[in-house]
């Protein structure tokens, strides 16, 4: 029984360790147009101007499959 408990443990959270990191977006200030890249908002200020994309320069952008 405990090996099962265990089996099921491993399996229930095996999706965690094939998990990829969450995509870059660029935001654009309403301020005054500034860009920045960023994986989270950034507040109120600012609305997603291009995206995603894989590195944190927004340099590389992700190619649906």
């Amino acid at each position: 029984m405990k090996h099962f408990i265990l089996l099921l443990a491993l399996g229930l959270t095996a999706h965690v360790a094939l998990a990829g990191p969450a995509p870059y977006y660029q935001w654009r200030s309403k301020l005054n147009g500034t860009t920045a890249c960023s994986q989270t908002p950034l507040g109120p200020g600012w609305e997603k101007s291009a995206g995603p994309y894989r590195d944190a320069r927004c340099e590389k952008p992700i190619v649906a499959k």
